[in-house]
């Protein structure tokens, strides 16, 4: 058998990063391991040293986010948010089991985020994991997608709380769900009209969402990141013209492993 060393080491990371991550390590690697035999729980539940504690689906689409958000900093959260209000208005769009809202939490104790979750699982597990940590009166969650108008959407929804929902979710992955709806505009007028940033992992509806909002919507937004995925008939680049338009200008890119796939990050700063 050939050894496959990219995932030896994503491994090895993870297994390295663990008991770093995690209070209660002996249980999570216990958990990990049964995941993999009919002996598996439905659930994990993880203590963070950060004192958060987080219950997630015991499959790998809804965990690895925490590695992520609170191992790998994916979102480099000191440089995004530097520079910004103490009580910073963040609005996160598709927000999984909730991890991208708490650790603005933990990094901003004065943030206020609205979150926006499609997945009726998802969204549930966000609502706990918001509850369990006192944080209700700062994170406002909304079970419902974001889309180019208000009324309903439908998509693939695993049931499993998976960061894999979506548009583009693989075939199969789950049953399709139809959830209530609304828009960009709509959102930033039920915060006030103050949001300094947006993130957006929403699975192939970025398209629709940005490209049908009100340009005025993004006057007061001076950081987003966003991934964004392949879609028949869009490219980044409408989006990165969209932006252009509303004085946002992109800055670092994590490009996919295949074409249209990415983070990008953008500023209104210089």
């Amino acid at each position: 058998m050939i050894l496959d060393t990219r995932n030896f080491s994503h491994f090895s990371k993870r297994l390295a990063q663990t008991p770093r991550l995690f209070k209660n390590y002996p249980h999570v690697f216990y958990d990990l391991v049964a995941s993999l035999t009919p002996m598996r729980d439905d659930e994990m539940s993880f203590r963070l040293r950060n004192g958060y504690t987080i219950v997630s689906p015991n499959v790998d689409g809804a965990r690895f986010p925490l590695y992520e958000i609170f191992a790998d900093d994916a979102y480099h959260l000191d440089s995004m948010l530097a520079g910004l209000p103490d009580d910073v208005h963040v609005m996160d769009l598709g927000g999984q089991i909730g991890c991208f809202s708490l650790a603005v939490a933990l990094h901003r104790p004065r943030a206020r985020v609205h979150v926006y979750e499609a997945s009726p699982t998802s969204a549930s597990y966000v609502r706990r994991n918001v509850g369990a940590n006192d944080l209700a009166d700062r994170i406002t969650v909304h079970a419902k997608a974001m889309s180019g108008e208000e009324g309903s959407f439908t998509f693939v929804d695993s049931g499993t709380a998976s960061g894999h929902n979506g548009l583009t979710a693989p075939e199969g992955l789950g049953r399709e769900v139809t959830v209530p709806a609304t828009t960009f505009d709509a959102a930033v007028k039920e915060m006030d009209g103050r949001v300094e940033v947006v993130k957006a992992d929403v699975e192939g509806a970025e398209y629709d969402i940005i490209l049908r909002s009100d340009p005025a919507s993004w006057a007061t937004v001076r950081r987003v990141v966003m991934e964004y995925h392949p879609v028949e008939g869009h490219s980044l680049d409408e989006l990165l013209d969209f932006f252009a338009g509303v004085g946002l200008e992109p800055g670092e890119h994590d490009r996919g492993t295949r074409a249209g796939l990415g983070v990008i990050w953008l500023s209104r700063d210089a």
